[in-house]
Protein backbone atom coordinates (compact mmCIF):
# COMPACT_ATOMS: atom_id res chain seq x y z
CA UNK A 1 0.00 0.00 0.00
CA UNK A 2 1.60 3.27 -1.17
CA UNK A 3 2.31 5.67 1.70
CA UNK A 4 0.41 9.40 1.62
CA UNK A 5 2.40 11.98 0.70
CA UNK A 6 2.64 14.17 3.81
CA UNK A 7 2.45 18.20 3.28
CA UNK A 8 3.60 20.49 6.01
CA UNK A 9 1.31 23.49 6.65
CA UNK A 10 2.83 25.94 4.55
CA UNK A 11 2.17 28.69 7.11
CA UNK A 12 4.12 26.74 9.89
CA UNK A 13 7.24 28.67 11.81
CA UNK A 14 8.81 27.50 14.85
CA UNK A 15 8.26 30.23 17.29
CA UNK A 16 9.23 29.24 20.62
CA UNK A 17 11.45 27.09 23.27
CA UNK A 18 10.33 25.88 26.36
CA UNK A 19 12.00 24.23 29.15
CA UNK A 20 12.24 23.46 33.42
CA UNK A 21 14.80 25.00 34.78
CA UNK A 22 15.91 24.29 38.61
CA UNK A 23 16.24 27.74 39.91
CA UNK A 24 13.80 30.16 37.96
CA UNK A 25 15.08 33.21 39.10
CA UNK A 26 19.32 32.25 38.51
CA UNK A 27 18.37 31.28 34.78
CA UNK A 28 15.95 33.88 33.46
CA UNK A 29 18.53 36.36 35.13
CA UNK A 30 21.44 34.59 32.78
CA UNK A 31 19.32 35.39 29.77
CA UNK A 32 18.18 38.71 30.93
CA UNK A 33 21.53 39.97 31.83
CA UNK A 34 23.91 37.65 29.53
CA UNK A 35 21.65 37.60 26.32
CA UNK A 36 19.79 40.48 26.35
CA UNK A 37 16.04 38.80 26.61
CA UNK A 38 13.13 40.76 27.40
CA UNK A 39 11.34 38.87 30.55
CA UNK A 40 7.85 38.65 32.08
CA UNK A 41 7.31 37.17 34.76
CA UNK A 42 4.25 34.63 35.07
CA UNK A 43 4.31 33.08 38.07
CA UNK A 44 5.65 29.45 38.01
CA UNK A 45 7.36 30.55 34.54
CA UNK A 46 9.22 33.48 32.56
CA UNK A 47 8.04 34.17 29.56
CA UNK A 48 10.91 35.59 27.54
CA UNK A 49 11.52 37.40 23.97
CA UNK A 50 14.56 37.48 21.69
CA UNK A 51 14.48 39.07 18.63
CA UNK A 52 10.95 38.30 18.04
CA UNK A 53 11.31 34.40 19.32
CA UNK A 54 9.75 33.30 22.58
CA UNK A 55 11.64 31.54 25.44
CA UNK A 56 9.61 30.01 28.27
CA UNK A 57 11.70 29.13 31.48
CA UNK A 58 9.42 26.81 33.67
CA UNK A 59 10.14 26.47 37.71
CA UNK A 60 11.63 22.99 37.88
CA UNK A 61 10.72 22.76 41.45
CA UNK A 62 6.96 22.59 39.85
CA UNK A 63 7.78 20.32 36.88
CA UNK A 64 6.24 16.97 36.74
CA UNK A 65 9.36 15.47 35.78
CA UNK A 66 11.10 15.76 38.82
CA UNK A 67 14.37 17.06 39.23
CA UNK A 68 15.53 18.76 35.79
CA UNK A 69 18.80 17.05 34.77
CA UNK A 70 20.00 18.03 31.32
CA UNK A 71 21.47 15.34 28.84
CA UNK A 72 25.43 16.00 28.18
CA UNK A 73 24.80 16.09 24.54
CA UNK A 74 21.70 18.93 24.43
CA UNK A 75 22.21 22.84 23.56
CA UNK A 76 20.61 26.01 22.59
CA UNK A 77 22.57 28.07 20.11
CA UNK A 78 22.21 31.77 20.12
CA UNK A 79 23.96 33.29 16.62
CA UNK A 80 25.66 36.95 16.29
CA UNK A 81 26.93 38.41 12.97
CA UNK A 82 30.28 38.69 13.61
CA UNK A 83 33.62 36.46 14.91
CA UNK A 84 34.63 40.05 16.70
CA UNK A 85 31.17 40.18 18.36
CA UNK A 86 31.79 36.50 19.86
CA UNK A 87 35.20 37.03 20.94
CA UNK A 88 33.52 40.68 22.65
CA UNK A 89 30.96 38.39 24.67
CA UNK A 90 33.34 35.41 25.48
CA UNK A 91 35.56 38.18 26.76
CA UNK A 92 32.78 40.10 29.33
CA UNK A 93 31.57 36.43 30.31
CA UNK A 94 35.19 35.02 30.51
CA UNK A 95 35.51 38.83 32.81
CA UNK A 96 32.31 37.79 34.67
CA UNK A 97 33.12 33.92 36.14
CA UNK A 98 30.58 32.35 33.63
CA UNK A 99 31.73 28.79 33.33
CA UNK A 100 32.35 27.87 30.32
CA UNK A 101 32.16 23.62 28.30
CA UNK A 102 34.07 24.42 25.30
CA UNK A 103 36.09 28.02 24.96
CA UNK A 104 36.40 30.09 22.34
CA UNK A 105 37.00 28.09 19.27
CA UNK A 106 36.95 28.50 15.50
CA UNK A 107 35.60 24.99 13.95
CA UNK A 108 34.01 24.12 10.35
CA UNK A 109 30.73 26.15 10.83
CA UNK A 110 32.27 29.13 12.51
CA UNK A 111 34.00 31.02 15.24
CA UNK A 112 32.01 29.48 19.00
CA UNK A 113 31.89 28.69 22.73
CA UNK A 114 29.93 26.94 25.00
CA UNK A 115 28.67 27.95 28.51
CA UNK A 116 26.36 27.07 30.92
CA UNK A 117 23.26 29.00 32.66
CA UNK A 118 22.44 28.91 36.04
CA UNK A 119 21.25 24.89 36.78
CA UNK A 120 23.46 23.33 33.85
CA UNK A 121 21.87 24.44 30.90
CA UNK A 122 24.44 24.79 27.94
CA UNK A 123 24.30 27.51 25.36
CA UNK A 124 26.20 27.72 22.08
CA UNK A 125 27.00 31.38 21.13
CA UNK A 126 28.50 31.57 17.32
CA UNK A 127 28.71 33.00 14.18
CA UNK A 128 28.51 31.80 10.64
CA UNK A 129 30.64 34.94 9.64
CA UNK A 130 34.02 32.58 9.17
CA UNK A 131 32.29 28.79 8.92
CA UNK A 132 34.26 26.66 6.13
CA UNK A 133 31.19 25.64 4.76
CA UNK A 134 28.10 27.43 4.24
CA UNK A 135 24.76 26.66 6.02
CA UNK A 136 22.02 28.73 4.53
Amino acid sequence: MPHPTRQPPATMTLNHLSFPAPDLEATTRFFEQQLGCTVHRMGAFNFLKHQGFDIVIEDGRHHELGTVDWPHNFHIGFELPTRQAVVELFERFTAQGVRFTQALHHAVRGTRFFCEAPGGLVIEVNTREDAQIPIT
